[in-house]
């Protein structure tokens, strides 16, 4: 199916104004918290799957309306439906670059951490795998949380890869970050290092870094080591 006006119908047709209440605080919407103003349907990321796939024929330009929606779920049922054409645009004609610049186009729309993780390896990191990557530090280096979140995630395609270098240096920028979901993010992607590149270059970061961490990415970052090692960490 292609139809946006069909897609935006079946996404009303889930709205669950209890999951929506759920939802909206979960995500901080309230005045000034990170989500300040975003609404919510009360669609679950699993049904969001569901309708991403039915309706992943949806053309760039449908996506484009779709990603503007002022509802959270259409916005991010808009990126998994790009993340799906990113994966198959072999098949569909897409170049790549397309997407990307698609995504970077509309970066704005991206605002919120489950829009960022759910996309930004799949879709920044993978294309910027092989190419230049100064894009990332200027992403670090921006305002926008959001932007500063994508900046990390986008790491995760790295590390799938086994590489780990961009991940420690987007990392370094954000050290003196202020944002807990900041914090979060980098530790993840510190711990995805240690287990799927290597624990070594993770303990040697460590080593270098655990003084300038904020105590959440550490926590985050340490999560799989053995525990006497955490141990060691959490009291250094």
């Amino acid at each position: 199916m292609n139809n946006l006006n069909s897609l935006l119908k079946e996404i009303k047709s889930h709205k669950n104004s209890i999951k929506a209440k759920l939802l909206s605080r979960f995500f901080k919407t309230g005045s000034g918290e990170y989500g300040e103003g975003d609404l919510f349907l009360g669609i679950t990321v699993p049904e969001s799957r569901k309708i991403a796939v039915k309706y992943n024929g949806l053309s760039l330009s449908d996506i484009a309306k779709l990603i503007k929606n002022k509802y959270h779920e259409a916005r991010l049922i808009a990126l998994l439906i790009l993340v799906h054409k990113y994966i198959t645009c072999g098949r569909q004609g897409l170049p790549q670059k397309k997407i990307f610049d698609f995504y970077l186009k509309n970066i704005k729309y991206i605002n919120n951490w489950d829009l960022v993780d759910l996309s930004a390896g799949y879709i920044v990191g993978n294309y910027l795998y092989d190419k230049d990557k100064k894009i990332l530090e200027k992403l670090a280096k921006s305002k926008n949380i959001w932007e500063r979140r994508i900046a990390v995630i986008s790491t995760f395609a790295f590390i799938y890869k086994g590489e780990s270098k961009w991940t420690f240096r987007i990392v370094k920028m954000l050290l003196k970050d202020s944002h807990d979901l900041i914090h979060k993010a980098c530790g993840w992607m510190l711990r995805e290092v240690g287990k799927r590149v290597s624990e070594h270059d993770l303990i040697s970061f460590l080593d270098t870094y655990n003084h300038q961490m904020p105590r959440t990415m550490l926590r985050y970052a340490i999560e799989r080591l053995p525990e006497n090692k955490r141990i060691y960490y959490l009291n250094k």
